[in-house]
C-alpha cells in the first residue's frame, strides 16, 4: 500500500509534465496535481497519464486561485485517505523526485516536516539563477528566519518539503490565508508553534528551462508583510 501523496500545483505547465511524471513513477507515491485552468492544455496531458496509472490524480479548479490555496486543497483530500507522508512539489521540474526517500527518512525520526534547504551548511545549492534572485531569496529567509525565530533553519520559502500526517491533521487548514512565498513561511511558523519536530535536508534547486516563473512584486510584498502579521498574531 502507498503511503506517500506528492502534491503538485500546476498552472501553464505543459512543456513539463511528460518530463515529470515518469520520475514521479520511479518512486513509491501517488501524485495529486491541483491545476488552475492551465491554458495550454496542462490538464489535458496529466489525464492522459491518468489513463496509464491510477496513482496519478487531478483536482481542476476554475481559475488561479493561487499555490496557499492549491496545497490547502491537497491536504483536505489527503487527509480524507491514508497517507502518513505528503510532500508540496514544484511540477517545473525544479525539484528532483529522487529526493523523495531522503525526505520519508527524516520523517521517519519523527520529525513532521521535513524541509528540501538550497542553503545547508553554508552553502549554496541552486542552478540557473542570477545573482539578484539569489540575494532575493537569501535575503527573504534570514528576514523571514530572523523575525520568527527560526534561525535554526535556513530555508523556509522551500517549496519541496514534507509534512507528517499528524501535523497536517493537527493544523486548522481554515485558517491558512496566505499564498505564494507567504504561504511556505506560515506553514514553517505554525508547525514550529506547535511544538512539533522540524528539520532540514539538503537539495539542489534547478531553475525552470521552460514556463515562466510565478515570482512577482506582489509575493514578496506579500510574504514580508505576512512575517509581521505572523508574528503579533494577527
Amino acid at each position: 500500500m502507498i503511503d506517500t501523496l506528492v502534491i503538485l500545483p500546476t498552472y501553464n505547465e505543459a512543456e513539463n509534465i511528460d518530463k515529470l511524471i515518469p520520475k514521479l513513477l520511479e518512486q513509491n507515491i501517488d501524485m495529486l496535481f491541483i491545476d488552475d485552468a492551465s491554458e495550454d492544455g496542462t490538464a489535458n496531458l496529466i489525464k492522459k497519464w491518468m489513463n496509464k496509472s491510477t496513482r496519478i490524480n487531478l483536482i481542476e479548479r476554475p481559475a488561479k486561485l493561487g499555490l496557499g490555496t492549491a496545497y490547502v486543497t491537497g491536504f483536505k483530500w489527503a487527509l480524507k485517505k491514508d497517507y502518513q507522508y505528503i510532500f508540496e512539489m514544484d511540477a517545473d521540474l525544479s525539484h528532483d523526485p529522487a529526493d523523495i526517500p531522503k525526505f520519508i527518512e527524516k520523517c521517519k525520526e519523527d520529525y513532521a516536516l521535513v524541509i528540501g534547504s538550497r542553503y545547508t551548511h553554508g552553502t549554496i545549492s541552486v542552478v540557473g539563477w542570477d545573482f539578484r534572485r539569489l540575494l532575493l531569496s537569501k535575503f527573504a529567509n534570514k528576514y523571514a528566519t530572523t523575525i520568527l525565530g527560526l534561525s535554526f533553519l535556513t530555508d523556509v520559502t522551500s517549496g519541496y518539503r514534507c509534512y507528517s500526517r499528524k501535523v497536517i491533521e493537527a493544523l486548522n487548514l481554515d485558517n491558512i490565508k496566505s499564498n505564494g512565498y507567504a504561504f511556505q513561511i506560515e506553514m514553517v511558523y505554525r508547525v514550529y508553534k506547535m511544538d512539533f519536530k522540524i528539520t532540514e535536508i539538503p537539495i539542489i534547486f534547478y531553475e525552470r528551462n521552460s514556463g515562466s516563473s510565478k515570482m512577482n512584486k506582489r509575493i514578496v510584498r506579500e510574504a514580508a508583510l505576512m512575517v509581521w502579521k505572523l508574528k503579533f498574531g494577527k
